[in-house]
């Protein structure tokens, strides 16, 4: 029979790096994510097939069944992709044990080098298919903090608070009523999120408790903010509490200090998107400096769904 998975992308807005520590961060679902269709048919291997948003074929294997953990196919890629499917049948010893090959295509609705979670989406859709834990997946796979697994089944805005396989996700109305204010935009280079983890993983941070709490309250201010005045202002302190625990200057001194309204690193600092507030004529400041990737607000972020 043959069955089909979806998972969101997502976006960090608050908490990057403490998360990991078990900070209350605020995380978006984004319309687009990821699709996975899966065929069976009677062989003995997996065909897969992954193909990008413009509609070309970027990768393809053969896996033959039952999976070789210990076979290097010599493509890192492929390498990846079969520890994902070894660790999902390690946690669900009957997956891919029906004596029966499959078909399988994995499409992407953005750009690979968005930064929107092109492995958490793949993550969360075998793990769907495996029928097993994602968190568990993830633990056993790329590691992280999971708030990106939780975007990938979101239907709104959450707030994710780390705790290993079992985290605390709560959905929340974040739906600002000055969002046409708001926008996204590509910085023109990928963020390695393992790097950034890593980067954090570093640092000596002595007070690091009282900074989860601090970025937690930070976070949970965002959801209480009626005006974009505000929501400008916490952004800017959440950025200038960052910089000083990283040691490193905000993107906005970075590059773009002329900016006049407010500049936020989303995820790992210095690279995928930030999101930046203004009008279509700000858009235009970024645009007319190379930044080519500006997306609205209401483009980007899953439409808030409300219960009738």
């Amino acid at each position: 029979m043959e069955s089909s998975f979806y998972s969101h992308g997502k976006l960090l807005l608050t908490a990057e790096y403490l998360v990991l520590d078990g900070a209350e961060a605020l995380a978006l679902p984004t319309i687009k994510g990821q699709h996975l269709h899966i065929k069976p048919f009677l062989d003995t291997n997996i065909t897969w097939t992954s193909i990008l948003a413009n509609g070309k074929e970027w990768f393809t294997q053969i896996f033959q069944l039952p999976l070789d953990i210990n076979k290097d196919s010599g493509n890192d890629i492929s390498n990846t992709l079969l520890k994902i499917l070894k660790a999902a049948q390690q946690l669900n010893p009957s997956f891919l044990k029906d004596q029966s090959g499959y078909s399988i295509t994995s499409t992407l609705e953005f750009s690979r080098d968005w930064g929107l979670g092109s492995s958490s989406t793949l993550i969360s859709n075998i793990a769907a298919w495996a029928n097993v834990n994602p968190y568990e997946l993830l633990e056993q796979t790329f590691g992280g903090s999971g708030y990106d697994i939780a975007c990938a089944t979101a239907t709104t805005p959450i707030l994710y608070k780390r705790d290993k396989i079992s985290p605390t996700i709560t959905a929340v109305d974040f739906n600002p009523s000055f969002k046409d204010q708001l926008f996204f935009v590509h910085l023109n280079r990928k963020q390695n999120s393992r790097e950034s983890i890593n980067q954090y993983a570093s640092l000596d941070l002595k007070d690091k408790a009282q900074a989860i709490t601090v970025f937690s309250n930070l976070s949970k201010s965002l959801l209480e903010c009626t005006n974009l005045k505000d929501f400008e202002s916490i952004l800017n302190t959440h950025e200038d509490k960052l910089s000083q625990l990283l040691k490193r200057e905000t993107i906005k001194k970075e590059l773009f200090s002329d900016y006049p309204n407010t500049i936020k690193s989303l995820g790992g600092w210095g690279g995928d998107f930030i999101l930046a507030t203004g009008d279509t004529s700000h858009q235009q400041y970024f645009i007319s400096k190379g930044y080519k990737t500006v997306i609205p607000y209401t483009e980007m972020i899953l439409p808030l769904q409300r219960e009738s």
